[in-house]
């Protein structure tokens, strides 16, 4: 309500309060009657004479009217502005999601769509648009009906949505920019994924033709060089039942006691079926069907060294040769016991259980070539044509080739010229 429009009020109760009282004015007598806010004027007309009583009942029953009519307007400012209060908050609940779905965008490992975004934030400002027109049409409404709406509540208002339209388009031009760069991540990433895979399909490609990148399948090492219990190789070729058999390598040990295990042998119900071992400050031992032999071996110098390994089940007869020089024999290891078949052949690790249960303190670190095992005891002039690098008789049984060795958590095949290394002093 206008302060035109108390003030007509506040004058026309004034009149009829001083008409109650019986006072003339003009030296008339005046009837006051209620007229709609916005008349510009009280008008009263002028009436017959009445008896006092009669007019004072008349102008109560008028002041009454005004009275209703002056709360009846209050209760609809009441309303609009209950109205204009939800609509702030609405504004405000609107900017808070906006601020939080940009730092929700700036915490996301992955972008979302920018499409998603815009037509979130085109939706609601198209809410806030349709609101502010229903507020339009009810101030158009309260205007005919004689209440005033607050221009400055209005502007304040178109504001608000003005801010929050220009919010909008900085949005969609940071979303583009995003888009832009998100973009050129996923072309890199696409471009260094595509060379991966070239690189994979060259090497198979070399793997198929038996390029391997070394100048024979047998000329790599086994490289082992932590003490884990998850690095180790595995040759792919189980063994038969044999009766007797050698075992030939090359190792280049770390330096420290205890090397470890090179190799070691399990089947179902025996995990030490052959096993070669040094643990701690213990001498090396061989292992056949959980027997033990001590070896005369000494290969914790860190330099490579040749060593063989023969033994037949008639007595349980043992020799071992190291850098082609028979170091030490024996017998009464397993005699009369055959070698099962197909077990899991190891290289780096002992068994606990068939192929796994590794102990880290039992590992091998170092390097391992030329692994070979025939099924029948090898000639001495042989071991040592093969240890003096003058003669190479790959296994009948289990052959060094980079194809039949598999490597795991870590371990690696490095190219290996064995005699060269040895002649220099590796």
């Amino acid at each position: 309500m206008t302060n035109a429009a108390l003030a007509l009020i506040v004058f026309c109760a004034a009149t009829c309060d001083k008409l109650v009282r019986g006072q003339e004015v003009g030296g008339e007598r005046f009837l006051c009657t209620a007229v709609p806010v916005g008349a510009g004027s009280c008008p009263v007309s002028p009436v017959s004479p009445v008896s006092p009583a009669q007019t004072e009942e008349e102008l109560r029953n008028t002041v009454l009217q005004l009275r209703e009519t002056v709360l009846q307007q209050k209760e609809t400012i009441v309303s609009q502005q209950d109205t204009i209060q939800e609509l702030s908050a609405k504004l405000n609940l609107c900017e808070s999601a906006s601020w939080r779905s940009s730092k929700q965008d700036t915490m996301d490992d992955v972008p979302r769509d920018p499409s998603d975004t815009v037509y979130s934030l085109g939706r609601t400002m198209q809410s806030l648009k349709d609101r502010l027109e229903n507020l339009e049409q009810q101030q158009m409404r309260a205007n005919v009906s004689g209440v005033a709406f607050p221009n400055e509540l209005r502007d304040l208002l178109q504001r608000r949505l003005g801010d929050l339209e220009n919010q909008l388009l900085r949005k969609v031009s940071e979303l583009e920019t995003e888009k832009s760069l998100l973009y050129n991540e996923s072309a890199a990433h696409r471009l260094k994924t595509e060379n991966t895979l070239n690189s994979l399909e060259d090497r198979v490609k070399e793997l198929e033709n038996g390029n391997n990148g070394f100048k024979t399948p047998k000329d790599f090492k086994l490289s082992l060089p932590l003490r884990t219990n998850y690095l180790f190789g595995r040759v792919k070729k189980s063994l038969p039942e044999m009766y007797a058999f050698t075992v030939c390598m090359w190792l280049k040990s770390a330096s420290g006691p205890g090397i470890g295990t090179p190799f070691s042998y399990g089947v179902p119900g025996q995990a030490n079926e052959i096993v070669l071992i040094e643990w701690g400050n213990n001498p090396i031992e061989l292992l056949i069907n959980d027997k033990v032999a001590q070896l005369p071996l000494i290969l914790n110098d860190g330099r490579w060294h040749h060593i063989c390994i023969t033994w037949t089940t008639r007595d349980g007869f043992w020799e071992a040769y190291q850098d082609g020089q028979r170091v030490g024999t024996g017998e009464n290891l397993a005699p009369w016991h055959p070698i099962k078949p197909d077990g899991v052949l190891i290289l780096g690790q002992e068994q606990d259980s068939v192929g796994g249960r590794f102990d880290a303190t039992q590992a091998f670190v170092g390097d391992i070539s030329h692994f070979n095992i025939w099924d029948r005891v090898l000639r001495p002039l042989d071991i040592v044509a093969m240890a003096n690098c003058t003669a190479y008789s790959p296994g009948n049984v289990v052959a060094w080739a980079d194809g039949d060795v598999e490597v795991f958590g870590g371990a690696s095949k490095l190219p290996a010229e064995l005699c060269e290394d040895r002649l220099f002093g590796s």
